[in-house]
Protein backbone atom coordinates (compact mmCIF):
# COMPACT_ATOMS: atom_id res chain seq x y z
CA UNK A 1 0.00 0.00 0.00
CA UNK A 2 1.40 3.41 -0.96
CA UNK A 3 1.71 6.16 1.62
CA UNK A 4 0.82 9.68 0.37
CA UNK A 5 2.84 12.79 1.28
CA UNK A 6 2.74 16.42 0.27
CA UNK A 7 6.55 16.40 0.16
CA UNK A 8 9.14 13.65 0.14
CA UNK A 9 12.66 14.90 0.88
CA UNK A 10 15.63 12.75 -0.12
CA UNK A 11 18.56 13.79 2.08
CA UNK A 12 18.68 15.28 5.56
CA UNK A 13 21.23 18.10 5.39
CA UNK A 14 20.85 21.86 5.39
CA UNK A 15 18.60 22.14 2.34
CA UNK A 16 16.35 19.38 3.62
CA UNK A 17 16.06 20.92 7.08
CA UNK A 18 15.12 24.36 5.78
CA UNK A 19 12.58 22.98 3.34
CA UNK A 20 10.98 20.71 5.93
CA UNK A 21 10.61 23.52 8.46
CA UNK A 22 8.89 25.76 5.93
CA UNK A 23 6.39 23.27 4.56
CA UNK A 24 5.56 21.79 7.98
CA UNK A 25 4.71 25.31 9.14
CA UNK A 26 1.99 25.24 6.46
CA UNK A 27 0.67 21.88 7.61
CA UNK A 28 2.12 19.69 4.85
CA UNK A 29 2.61 15.97 5.46
CA UNK A 30 6.33 15.27 5.01
CA UNK A 31 8.64 12.28 4.74
CA UNK A 32 12.44 12.50 4.88
CA UNK A 33 14.79 9.75 3.71
CA UNK A 34 18.55 9.33 4.17
CA UNK A 35 20.78 6.28 3.74
CA UNK A 36 23.26 7.89 6.12
CA UNK A 37 22.80 9.16 9.70
CA UNK A 38 20.44 12.13 9.83
CA UNK A 39 22.12 15.54 9.78
CA UNK A 40 23.78 15.90 6.39
CA UNK A 41 27.27 16.68 5.20
CA UNK A 42 27.87 20.05 6.84
CA UNK A 43 27.03 18.95 10.38
CA UNK A 44 28.48 15.45 10.25
CA UNK A 45 31.13 15.17 7.53
CA UNK A 46 31.99 18.67 6.37
CA UNK A 47 32.23 22.25 7.49
CA UNK A 48 31.33 21.95 11.18
CA UNK A 49 33.57 19.02 12.20
CA UNK A 50 36.35 20.35 10.00
CA UNK A 51 36.21 23.74 11.72
CA UNK A 52 36.32 22.07 15.14
CA UNK A 53 39.58 20.35 14.16
CA UNK A 54 40.91 23.63 12.79
CA UNK A 55 40.46 25.07 16.30
CA UNK A 56 43.38 22.89 17.38
CA UNK A 57 45.73 24.01 14.64
CA UNK A 58 44.82 27.67 15.24
CA UNK A 59 46.19 27.32 18.77
CA UNK A 60 49.34 25.60 17.51
CA UNK A 61 49.92 28.32 14.94
CA UNK A 62 49.30 31.13 17.42
CA UNK A 63 51.78 29.64 19.88
CA UNK A 64 54.39 29.26 17.14
CA UNK A 65 53.98 32.86 15.98
CA UNK A 66 54.14 34.29 19.49
CA UNK A 67 57.10 32.23 20.66
CA UNK A 68 59.82 34.65 21.78
CA UNK A 69 57.18 37.39 21.84
CA UNK A 70 55.85 36.75 25.33
CA UNK A 71 54.64 33.17 24.95
CA UNK A 72 56.84 30.33 26.17
CA UNK A 73 56.56 26.54 26.09
CA UNK A 74 55.70 24.01 23.43
CA UNK A 75 52.22 22.85 22.49
CA UNK A 76 51.19 20.04 20.17
CA UNK A 77 48.04 18.49 18.75
CA UNK A 78 46.86 15.39 20.58
CA UNK A 79 44.99 13.91 17.62
CA UNK A 80 42.77 11.35 19.45
CA UNK A 81 41.68 13.97 21.98
CA UNK A 82 41.06 16.57 19.30
CA UNK A 83 38.98 14.00 17.41
CA UNK A 84 37.01 13.29 20.58
CA UNK A 85 36.31 17.02 20.85
CA UNK A 86 34.99 16.93 17.29
CA UNK A 87 32.79 13.95 18.09
CA UNK A 88 31.30 15.79 21.06
CA UNK A 89 29.56 17.87 18.41
CA UNK A 90 28.91 15.34 15.65
CA UNK A 91 27.87 12.24 17.64
CA UNK A 92 24.65 13.71 19.11
CA UNK A 93 23.44 15.16 15.79
CA UNK A 94 21.68 12.13 14.21
CA UNK A 95 19.61 11.27 17.30
CA UNK A 96 18.82 14.91 17.90
CA UNK A 97 17.65 15.25 14.30
CA UNK A 98 15.53 12.08 14.54
CA UNK A 99 13.85 13.36 17.71
CA UNK A 100 13.19 16.68 16.00
CA UNK A 101 11.44 14.93 13.10
CA UNK A 102 9.30 13.02 15.58
CA UNK A 103 8.45 16.18 17.51
CA UNK A 104 7.29 18.09 14.42
CA UNK A 105 5.40 15.18 12.87
CA UNK A 106 7.75 14.25 10.04
CA UNK A 107 8.04 10.59 9.04
CA UNK A 108 11.73 9.70 8.88
CA UNK A 109 13.14 6.72 6.97
CA UNK A 110 16.62 5.21 6.76
CA UNK A 111 17.69 3.51 3.56
CA UNK A 112 18.42 4.07 -0.11
CA UNK A 113 15.65 5.97 -1.90
CA UNK A 114 14.79 5.10 -5.50
CA UNK A 115 12.17 6.42 -7.87
CA UNK A 116 9.69 3.75 -8.94
CA UNK A 117 7.49 6.19 -10.87
CA UNK A 118 7.38 9.97 -11.44
CA UNK A 119 5.53 10.45 -8.13
CA UNK A 120 6.72 7.40 -6.18
CA UNK A 121 9.77 6.59 -4.07
CA UNK A 122 10.72 3.11 -2.91
CA UNK A 123 12.46 2.80 0.45
CA UNK A 124 13.25 -0.50 2.16
CA UNK A 125 10.30 -2.33 0.63
CA UNK A 126 7.82 0.52 1.15
CA UNK A 127 6.43 2.84 -1.47
CA UNK A 128 5.81 6.52 -0.77
CA UNK A 129 3.75 8.77 -3.03
CA UNK A 130 4.73 12.41 -3.20
CA UNK A 131 2.80 15.39 -4.49
CA UNK A 132 6.25 17.03 -4.51
CA UNK A 133 9.70 15.44 -4.22
CA UNK A 134 12.87 17.32 -3.23
CA UNK A 135 16.27 15.89 -4.15
CA UNK A 136 18.73 17.15 -1.53
CA UNK A 137 21.23 14.32 -1.54
CA UNK A 138 24.38 16.44 -1.53
CA UNK A 139 27.52 15.43 -3.40
CA UNK A 140 29.97 12.53 -3.49
CA UNK A 141 33.61 12.24 -4.62
CA UNK A 142 34.09 12.17 -8.38
CA UNK A 143 35.51 8.80 -9.53
CA UNK A 144 39.28 8.96 -9.98
CA UNK A 145 39.30 6.07 -12.46
CA UNK A 146 42.79 4.96 -11.45
CA UNK A 147 44.27 1.63 -10.50
CA UNK A 148 43.94 0.91 -6.79
CA UNK A 149 41.20 3.50 -6.29
CA UNK A 150 39.73 1.31 -3.55
CA UNK A 151 42.84 2.13 -1.47
CA UNK A 152 42.06 5.85 -1.51
CA UNK A 153 40.23 7.33 1.49
CA UNK A 154 37.55 9.99 1.29
CA UNK A 155 37.42 13.25 3.20
CA UNK A 156 34.68 11.65 5.34
CA UNK A 157 37.09 8.94 6.43
CA UNK A 158 39.84 11.45 7.21
CA UNK A 159 37.47 13.24 9.58
CA UNK A 160 36.96 9.96 11.48
CA UNK A 161 40.63 8.94 11.88
CA UNK A 162 41.38 7.71 15.39
CA UNK A 163 45.12 8.14 14.80
CA UNK A 164 46.92 10.28 12.26
CA UNK A 165 49.21 8.35 9.88
CA UNK A 166 52.77 9.71 9.55
CA UNK A 167 52.77 10.00 5.72
CA UNK A 168 49.79 11.40 3.83
CA UNK A 169 49.31 11.98 0.11
CA UNK A 170 46.41 14.14 -1.04
CA UNK A 171 45.15 13.84 -4.61
CA UNK A 172 43.66 17.16 -5.73
CA UNK A 173 44.29 20.83 -5.13
CA UNK A 174 41.09 22.52 -3.98
CA UNK A 175 39.52 23.36 -0.62
CA UNK A 176 39.93 19.90 0.93
CA UNK A 177 43.56 19.53 -0.15
CA UNK A 178 44.55 22.92 1.22
CA UNK A 179 42.67 22.59 4.51
CA UNK A 180 43.57 18.98 5.30
CA UNK A 181 47.23 19.47 4.39
CA UNK A 182 47.55 22.39 6.84
CA UNK A 183 45.77 20.47 9.59
CA UNK A 184 47.68 17.21 9.13
CA UNK A 185 51.06 18.94 8.85
CA UNK A 186 50.49 20.88 12.07
CA UNK A 187 49.50 17.61 13.73
CA UNK A 188 52.88 16.13 12.73
CA UNK A 189 52.25 14.31 9.45
CA UNK A 190 54.46 14.50 6.38
CA UNK A 191 52.10 15.69 3.64
CA UNK A 192 52.39 15.62 -0.15
CA UNK A 193 49.82 17.18 -2.50
CA UNK A 194 49.45 15.93 -6.07
CA UNK A 195 47.52 18.50 -8.11
CA UNK A 196 46.74 17.94 -11.78
CA UNK A 197 46.27 21.67 -12.44
CA UNK A 198 48.92 24.34 -12.67
CA UNK A 199 48.34 25.64 -9.15
CA UNK A 200 46.42 25.05 -5.94
CA UNK A 201 43.00 26.60 -5.31
CA UNK A 202 42.15 27.44 -8.93
CA UNK A 203 38.77 28.78 -7.75
CA UNK A 204 40.57 31.70 -6.09
CA UNK A 205 42.47 34.69 -7.44
CA UNK A 206 45.96 33.63 -8.50
CA UNK A 207 47.70 36.60 -6.87
CA UNK A 208 46.03 36.00 -3.51
CA UNK A 209 46.75 32.26 -3.64
CA UNK A 210 50.36 33.17 -4.34
CA UNK A 211 50.47 35.12 -1.10
CA UNK A 212 49.18 32.06 0.79
CA UNK A 213 51.58 29.54 -0.74
CA UNK A 214 54.58 30.25 1.58
CA UNK A 215 52.50 28.79 4.42
CA UNK A 216 52.63 25.36 2.75
CA UNK A 217 56.41 25.45 2.52
CA UNK A 218 56.73 26.67 6.11
CA UNK A 219 54.76 23.62 7.25
CA UNK A 220 56.93 21.24 5.23
CA UNK A 221 54.11 20.36 2.82
CA UNK A 222 55.37 19.18 -0.57
CA UNK A 223 53.20 20.51 -3.40
CA UNK A 224 53.44 18.95 -6.87
CA UNK A 225 51.41 20.68 -9.59
CA UNK A 226 50.89 19.53 -13.15
CA UNK A 227 50.88 15.89 -12.06
CA UNK A 228 48.07 13.38 -12.61
CA UNK A 229 47.72 10.48 -10.19
CA UNK A 230 47.76 7.21 -12.15
CA UNK A 231 47.62 4.48 -9.54
CA UNK A 232 47.78 3.55 -5.87
CA UNK A 233 49.30 0.23 -4.85
CA UNK A 234 49.83 -1.62 -1.59
CA UNK A 235 53.29 -2.69 -0.45
CA UNK A 236 54.64 -4.18 2.75
CA UNK A 237 55.75 -0.72 3.84
CA UNK A 238 52.51 1.05 3.00
CA UNK A 239 51.03 2.65 -0.11
CA UNK A 240 52.71 3.95 -3.25
CA UNK A 241 51.09 6.65 -5.36
CA UNK A 242 52.35 7.01 -8.91
CA UNK A 243 51.73 10.14 -10.96
CA UNK A 244 52.82 11.52 -14.32
CA UNK A 245 53.29 14.97 -15.82
CA UNK A 246 52.12 16.00 -19.33
CA UNK A 247 55.69 15.46 -20.62
CA UNK A 248 55.79 11.92 -19.26
CA UNK A 249 57.76 12.52 -16.07
CA UNK A 250 56.92 9.82 -13.53
CA UNK A 251 57.09 10.16 -9.76
CA UNK A 252 56.25 7.75 -6.95
CA UNK A 253 55.36 8.87 -3.44
CA UNK A 254 55.18 6.61 -0.39
CA UNK A 255 52.22 7.04 1.93
CA UNK A 256 50.35 5.50 4.84
CA UNK A 257 47.12 7.25 3.81
CA UNK A 258 45.93 8.61 0.46
CA UNK A 259 43.06 11.12 0.48
CA UNK A 260 40.70 11.90 -2.39
CA UNK A 261 40.42 15.70 -2.75
CA UNK A 262 39.88 15.89 -6.51
CA UNK A 263 36.35 17.21 -6.54
CA UNK A 264 32.75 16.15 -5.92
CA UNK A 265 29.66 15.69 -8.08
CA UNK A 266 25.92 15.61 -7.28
CA UNK A 267 25.02 12.32 -5.57
CA UNK A 268 22.39 10.97 -7.94
CA UNK A 269 23.53 7.49 -9.02
CA UNK A 270 21.30 5.46 -6.68
CA UNK A 271 18.06 7.38 -7.31
CA UNK A 272 16.90 5.52 -10.46
CA UNK A 273 16.06 8.89 -12.01
CA UNK A 274 14.91 7.36 -15.29
CA UNK A 275 11.97 5.72 -13.51
CA UNK A 276 11.05 9.11 -12.10
CA UNK A 277 11.21 10.80 -15.51
CA UNK A 278 13.86 13.14 -14.07
CA UNK A 279 16.11 14.42 -16.86
CA UNK A 280 19.88 14.37 -16.42
CA UNK A 281 22.62 15.80 -18.61
CA UNK A 282 26.26 14.79 -18.06
CA UNK A 283 25.68 13.79 -14.46
CA UNK A 284 23.68 16.89 -13.48
CA UNK A 285 19.95 17.37 -13.11
CA UNK A 286 18.30 19.43 -15.82
CA UNK A 287 16.49 22.14 -13.91
CA UNK A 288 14.47 25.26 -14.63
CA UNK A 289 15.68 28.60 -13.23
CA UNK A 290 13.40 27.87 -10.25
CA UNK A 291 15.26 24.59 -9.47
CA UNK A 292 12.42 22.42 -10.79
CA UNK A 293 12.99 19.37 -13.00
CA UNK A 294 12.43 20.28 -16.65
CA UNK A 295 10.85 16.87 -17.28
CA UNK A 296 8.96 16.13 -14.06
CA UNK A 297 7.34 19.21 -12.44
CA UNK A 298 6.79 17.34 -9.16
CA UNK A 299 10.53 17.18 -8.59
CA UNK A 300 12.81 19.94 -7.30
CA UNK A 301 16.45 19.98 -6.20
CA UNK A 302 18.48 22.10 -3.80
CA UNK A 303 22.07 22.49 -2.66
CA UNK A 304 24.91 20.38 -4.01
CA UNK A 305 22.46 17.95 -5.62
CA UNK A 306 21.08 20.79 -7.75
CA UNK A 307 24.58 21.70 -8.87
CA UNK A 308 23.61 25.25 -9.85
CA UNK A 309 25.14 27.55 -7.24
CA UNK A 310 28.47 27.34 -5.43
CA UNK A 311 28.75 24.10 -3.36
CA UNK A 312 28.40 25.88 -0.02
CA UNK A 313 26.10 25.46 2.98
CA UNK A 314 24.49 28.94 2.74
CA UNK A 315 23.64 28.16 -0.89
CA UNK A 316 21.83 24.99 0.20
CA UNK A 317 19.74 27.00 2.63
CA UNK A 318 19.03 29.66 0.00
CA UNK A 319 18.04 27.05 -2.60
CA UNK A 320 15.62 25.46 -0.14
CA UNK A 321 13.89 28.80 0.43
CA UNK A 322 13.52 29.27 -3.33
CA UNK A 323 12.16 25.76 -3.83
CA UNK A 324 9.63 25.95 -1.00
CA UNK A 325 8.37 29.35 -2.16
CA UNK A 326 7.70 27.79 -5.55
CA UNK A 327 6.06 24.71 -4.07
CA UNK A 328 3.94 26.46 -1.47
CA UNK A 329 2.75 29.52 -3.35
CA UNK A 330 3.38 28.80 -7.00
CA UNK A 331 5.93 31.59 -6.96
CA UNK A 332 8.38 32.17 -9.76
CA UNK A 333 11.28 32.46 -7.32
CA UNK A 334 14.82 32.03 -8.57
CA UNK A 335 18.06 31.75 -6.62
CA UNK A 336 20.27 34.82 -6.36
CA UNK A 337 23.90 33.88 -5.84
CA UNK A 338 25.23 37.42 -5.96
CA UNK A 339 27.73 38.05 -3.19
CA UNK A 340 28.16 34.50 -1.86
CA UNK A 341 31.42 34.40 0.11
CA UNK A 342 33.75 31.41 0.03
CA UNK A 343 36.46 30.53 2.53
CA UNK A 344 39.31 28.03 2.66
CA UNK A 345 40.04 27.33 6.32
CA UNK A 346 43.78 27.08 6.10
CA UNK A 347 45.70 28.93 8.80
CA UNK A 348 45.70 31.72 7.86
CA UNK A 349 42.49 31.48 5.84
CA UNK A 350 41.85 32.69 2.31
CA UNK A 351 38.47 34.14 1.34
CA UNK A 352 36.72 35.56 -1.69
CA UNK A 353 33.40 37.06 -2.75
CA UNK A 354 32.12 38.56 -5.97
CA UNK A 355 34.08 39.06 -9.17
CA UNK A 356 37.74 38.34 -9.68
CA UNK A 357 39.86 40.65 -11.79
CA UNK A 358 39.59 38.12 -14.65
CA UNK A 359 35.79 38.02 -14.27
CA UNK A 360 35.56 41.81 -14.47
CA UNK A 361 37.72 41.84 -17.61
CA UNK A 362 35.56 39.14 -19.19
CA UNK A 363 32.43 41.19 -18.53
CA UNK A 364 33.98 44.27 -20.12
CA UNK A 365 33.59 46.35 -16.97
CA UNK A 366 35.47 49.53 -16.16
CA UNK A 367 37.13 48.92 -12.82
CA UNK A 368 40.13 49.56 -10.63
CA UNK A 369 42.03 47.13 -8.46
CA UNK A 370 43.31 47.83 -4.95
CA UNK A 371 45.83 45.16 -4.01
CA UNK A 372 48.69 44.89 -1.56
CA UNK A 373 50.52 42.56 0.79
CA UNK A 374 50.50 44.32 4.17
CA UNK A 375 52.29 42.23 6.83
CA UNK A 376 53.47 45.47 8.47
CA UNK A 377 49.94 46.66 9.25
CA UNK A 378 49.03 46.54 12.93
CA UNK A 379 46.63 43.59 12.44
CA UNK A 380 49.47 41.37 11.23
CA UNK A 381 52.19 42.75 13.49
CA UNK A 382 50.27 42.21 16.73
CA UNK A 383 49.87 38.54 15.77
CA UNK A 384 53.38 38.24 14.30
CA UNK A 385 51.71 36.98 11.12
CA UNK A 386 53.75 37.21 7.92
CA UNK A 387 50.78 36.63 5.57
CA UNK A 388 48.24 39.43 5.25
CA UNK A 389 47.03 40.72 1.89
CA UNK A 390 44.02 41.87 -0.08
CA UNK A 391 42.82 42.41 -3.63
CA UNK A 392 39.66 44.41 -4.26
CA UNK A 393 37.79 45.02 -7.52
CA UNK A 394 35.87 48.33 -7.62
CA UNK A 395 33.74 49.68 -10.45
CA UNK A 396 35.25 52.92 -11.73
CA UNK A 397 32.14 54.92 -12.60
CA UNK A 398 30.02 54.08 -9.55
CA UNK A 399 32.53 53.05 -6.87
CA UNK A 400 30.45 49.91 -6.27
CA UNK A 401 32.46 47.02 -4.83
CA UNK A 402 32.51 44.16 -7.32
CA UNK A 403 34.83 41.67 -5.66
CA UNK A 404 37.03 41.09 -2.63
CA UNK A 405 39.84 38.59 -2.14
CA UNK A 406 41.58 38.31 1.22
CA UNK A 407 44.23 36.21 2.91
CA UNK A 408 45.38 36.56 6.48
CA UNK A 409 44.02 37.01 10.00
CA UNK A 410 40.22 36.86 10.26
CA UNK A 411 39.77 36.82 6.48
CA UNK A 412 36.87 34.39 7.03
CA UNK A 413 35.02 37.05 9.05
CA UNK A 414 35.96 40.22 7.18
CA UNK A 415 34.85 38.71 3.87
CA UNK A 416 31.27 38.86 5.19
CA UNK A 417 31.45 42.68 5.24
CA UNK A 418 32.35 42.64 1.57
CA UNK A 419 29.60 40.08 0.89
CA UNK A 420 27.06 42.45 2.45
CA UNK A 421 28.46 45.32 0.40
CA UNK A 422 28.29 43.39 -2.87
CA UNK A 423 24.81 41.98 -2.28
CA UNK A 424 23.56 45.44 -1.31
CA UNK A 425 25.54 47.22 -4.06
CA UNK A 426 27.33 49.44 -1.55
CA UNK A 427 30.09 51.73 -2.71
CA UNK A 428 33.65 51.85 -1.48
CA UNK A 429 32.90 55.30 -0.08
CA UNK A 430 30.08 53.89 2.06
CA UNK A 431 32.45 51.44 3.72
CA UNK A 432 35.20 54.03 4.07
CA UNK A 433 32.74 56.28 5.91
CA UNK A 434 31.68 53.48 8.27
CA UNK A 435 33.11 53.79 11.78
CA UNK A 436 34.41 50.35 12.68
CA UNK A 437 35.52 49.40 16.18
CA UNK A 438 39.27 49.91 16.54
CA UNK A 439 41.65 48.15 16.69
CA UNK A 440 39.92 45.31 14.84
CA UNK A 441 40.61 43.57 11.55
CA UNK A 442 37.39 45.07 10.19
CA UNK A 443 38.81 48.53 10.75
CA UNK A 444 41.36 47.75 8.02
CA UNK A 445 38.59 47.71 5.42
CA UNK A 446 38.64 51.47 4.98
CA UNK A 447 42.40 51.43 4.33
CA UNK A 448 42.00 48.63 1.81
CA UNK A 449 39.46 50.67 -0.15
CA UNK A 450 41.12 54.08 0.04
Amino acid sequence: MSEPYDLIVIGSGTAAQVAIARVRARGWRVAVIDHRPFGGTCALRGCDPKKMLVSGEEVIDAARRMKSHGVDGDVRIDWPTLMAFKRSFTDPVPDKQARHYLDIGVDAFHGVARFSAPDRIEIEGRELVGRHILIATGASPVPLNIGGEELVSTSDQFLELETLPPRIVIIGGGYIAAEFSHLAARAGAQVTILQRGARLLPQFDETVVGWLMPSFGALGITVHTGLTADSVSQTEEGLIVRATSPNGQLIAVAADLVIHAAGRVPELASLNLAAGDVAVDQGKLRLTPGLQSVSNPRVYAAGDAAGIGPPLTPVSSHDAKVVTANMLDGSNARPNYRGVPSVVFTVPPIAAVGLSEADAHAKGLRFRVNAASVPKWFTARRLNEAIYAYKLVIEKDTGVILGAHLVGPSAEEVINLFALAIRSELTAEALIDTMFAYPTVASDVGYMLA
